[in-house]
């Protein structure tokens, strides 16, 4: 059971007069149990006197079981007090569910400590639970939206969101949500992430949908040229495309923007990267005679400015890169 310590104490919700349990008249029937860190604690955490007596007893129910409305009280105060303890958050299911509770109520207690500790992965997982007992999803979206509006990268949130919309097939609108967010954050990697999920979970990688989705990540790319995240969405599409019929039309596409950027006096690493593994494709996809040797011509020398220029602390990567393609696809091979 982890009983580590979380900065929750000063939240507990109807907790303004505390009552230690020890003197409560309710919990008299209770003997309750101290943790054990056995004879030598080599580095004993400093317990507040509160955390320990509700943590003392909860450790007392959970050893004997019981299921009763005090307990989910107890676990309520627990969790207050440590919201990552995932013991405290299994068992309070269990209560929960041997007393018949109300879920649309402990869906309110998620939301109240979400709001306080939006990164608690326990409650998270709790909450899923939650809405798969319900069968009823529809205050997840709303509620994942209200904590990436604070947030906009809390992964939690978006896992959950991930969950929501594939378990309850709600898929079909989550693109306008995406590019509304992208509209306010173009480098928000997390919404680049759930484009690519949403696509992969529809769509699929057809080829209307490479063109559209490579015309739309070019367009962002143009604007703010320096976003990796883009870039990797960019990757992503190429690396995941279904149909061969398309994929020499679809790279030649992007590495003609690309060699235009560069053109135009853009030389930051990812970019001159990117330009090296599209080479690298033309090389794998059988290239021949000469167009084989101008792939490899500009590989070494992209290869080289970056080891010596643009990303030096990769210099030995970039020159492996070039020597092991120029071992491979070089005239003497």
């Amino acid at each position: 059971m982890d009983d580590s310590h979380s900065s929750g104490e000063e939240v507990g919700s109807r907790n303004l007069e505390w009552v230690p349990y020890c003197e409560r008249r309710e919990w008299a029937d209770v003997s309750p149990v101290s943790q054990d860190d056995g004879p030598v604690p080599v580095v004993q955490i400093a317990y507040s006197d509160r955390y320990k007596d509700v943590f003392d007893y909860f450790r007392a129910v959970f050893k004997s079981g019981e299921k009763s409305q005090r307990v989910l009280d107890l676990t309520e105060d627990a969790a207050e007090l440590n919201y990552s303890n995932y013991t405290v958050w299994c068992f309070r299911r269990d209560v929960l569910e041997a007393l018949g509770s109300d879920i649309k109520e402990e869906l309110e207690f998620c939301r109240e400590v979400l709001e306080e500790k939006p990164k608690s992965y326990a409650c998270w997982e709790h909450r899923r639970v939650m809405v798969e007992w319900l069968n009823n999803p529809s205050r997840e979206l709303r509620f994942t939206e209200l904590i990436l509006s604070r947030d906009p990268k809390n992964v939690h949130a978006w896992q959950h969101r991930q969950w929501v919309l594939k378990a309850f097939n709600l898929l079909d609108k989550e693109m306008e949500y995406i590019d509304s967010l992208l509209d306010q954050d173009v480098r928000n990697n997390s919404c680049w992430n759930q484009r690519f999920f949403v696509v992969s979970h529809t769509t699929g990688w057809t080829s209307e949908v490479v063109e559209k989705e490579i015309n739309y990540t070019l367009a962002t790319i143009k604007r703010v040229p320096r976003n990796e995240s883009a870039w990797n969405y960019l990757r992503g599409i190429l690396d995941n495309m279904t149909d061969p019929m398309n994929v020499s039309s679809a790279r030649a596409t992007v590495s003609s923007f690309c060699e235009q950027l560069i053109s135009s006096g853009c030389t930051f690493s990812y970019l001159l990267g990117f330009v090296v593994e599209l080479k690298k494709g033309e090389l794998q996809g059988g290239a021949e005679g000469e167009s084989r040797d101008q792939a490899l011509s500009r590989i070494k020398g992209l290869c080289k400015v970056l080891a010596e220029e643009h990303d030096t602390i990769r210099k030995n990567y970039w020159n492996y890169i070039s020597k092991s393609l120029s071992g491979k696809y070089g005239r003497d091979q």
